[in-house]
């Protein structure tokens, strides 16, 4: 998975992208799995990513609680 994931030709694929060329060559249970485990603790690739979720809104202040003594 290593030489799959980090070779010159490949440079970091997806998971997905990664999945379809080792399926071509090879097979083993739970494959899909795997290799998403594999590529989501790679550090190049969480370094890389780019943000999926839209930005977080502005800060909204918290009410203040009224004391009753």
């Amino acid at each position: 998975m290593e030489e799959a994931h980090c070779s010159a030709y490949s440079m970091h694929s997806s998971s997905t992208k990664m999945y379809w060329t080792l399926h071509e060559y090879y097979s083993w249970p739970h494959m899909k799995g795997d290799i998403a485990r594999y590529v989501s603790k790679c550090l190049i690739c969480q370094q890389v990513k780019a943000e999926r979720h839209r930005p977080f809104g502005l800060m909204q202040p918290l009410p203040i609680p009224e004391w009753k003594w």
